[in-house]
């Protein structure tokens, strides 16, 4: 496979990384959680009670496996795919599994569908393709699902850089919302803002910032492991960001059922804002029949192929024309 395949390969691939990436490291602006009765600067928390509470959270969470995800990200243009991006389905995590329908400005941008199903399963990424048409389906060989194996993709590529950003993102996909909780945890300055109702839902509603030099010299962690922080650290950092605002709304139930982050990234800021719900619901992925299935490599040497066929064609009519105006 050329390496200008691998290149136009690492476009789509990429793509599908930073908008299914993103789902571990959620971010976004003020939200959209209306104050409550209590929420007045007198009824905020203390201290220890947030650190009580935040904790509590990420062990329930971590404890849940799954939950119904609505996520609304963007990210800088700089980005392949980049753009305003929506997804909404069922997440799980431990393992990681995802079913989600996405909704891309950036993919339109790439020529892609404006709406496609994705399903993330024993590490693999399945991309709906028959929901780009016809002409789709008969790119690839008349297949409705191609098979994304990050992995064998990012090294594959001969592009340390792409292999890098591959898994970078690799990371973040085997994340969960308790994770992002456990960032939040991390910074020195979490507060709690007051009640606020989110989609008719009383919570709490909590924020801090931390960048990921403050991350590294902290050196420890309320809910991590050190192996599983040496993990998140080293995701983070592959994934270029430098650091997070994070703000987090939280049930009567000790659940979050909202998360808004903000990221800085060498590439620029990336927000997205994510709702969750029904936690602990058995998330029920699975891939699709093996024969409606068409492997990544080999859909994009099958695309050379015709590459190649369309280039002889066109180099033949030059000769005809040549020789016409000889």
């Amino acid at each position: 496979m050329s390496k200008s395949s691998w290149k136009r390969a690492g476009l789509a691939a990429t793509a599908a990384a930073v908008v299914l990436g993103a789902t571990a490291c959620q971010s976004g602006g003020d939200g959209d959680g209306k104050k409550g009765a209590a929420g007045s600067e007198g009824a905020t928390h203390s201290g220890g009670q947030v650190t009580k509470a935040l904790t509590a959270a990420f062990k329930k969470t971590a404890e849940a496996k799954s939950a119904k995800v609505s996520m609304t990200i963007t990210a800088p243009e700089a980005v392949e795919g980049g753009g305003s991006t929506t997804m909404s389905g069922v997440m799980g995590w431990d393992p990681t599994v995802m079913d989600v329908k996405v909704t891309s400005s950036g993919a339109a941008a790439l020529g892609g569908p404006a709406e496609v199903r994705t399903v993330w399963v024993d590490g693999v990424l399945y991309t709906d393709v028959g929901a780009a048409g016809a002409e789709a389906a008969e790119v690839f060989g008349g297949k409705r699902w191609m098979k994304m194996d990050l992995k064998a993709i990012a090294e594959g590529s001969g592009d340390k850089a792409l292999e890098k950003q591959l898994a970078g993102n690799m990371d973040n996909m085997n994340q969960s919302p308790a994770e992002s909780l456990a960032v939040l945890l991390e910074s020195k300055d979490i507060k709690h803002v007051g009640s606020a109702k989110v989609d008719g839902v009383d919570t709490e509603h909590y924020k801090g910032s931390i960048s990921v030099e403050e991350m590294v010299n902290k050196n420890d962690s309320l809910v991590l492991s050190k192996a599983d922080r040496a993990e998140m650290i080293k995701a983070v950092k592959e994934a270029g960001i430098t650091s997070y605002d994070t703000q987090v709304w939280v049930n009567g139930d000790g659940y979050p059922v909202k998360m808004d982050i903000a990221m800085a990234s060498k590439e620029g800021p990336v927000t997205i804002s994510a709702k969750y719900s029904e936690y602990g619901a058995a998330a029920q992925v699975e891939a699709p029949p093996a024969k409606d299935v068409i492997d990544f490599e080999q859909a994009m040497k099958d695309i050379d192929k015709q590459l190649k066929s369309v280039d002889e064609d066109l180099a033949d009519v030059d000769k005809t024309l040549e020789g016409l105006n000889g």
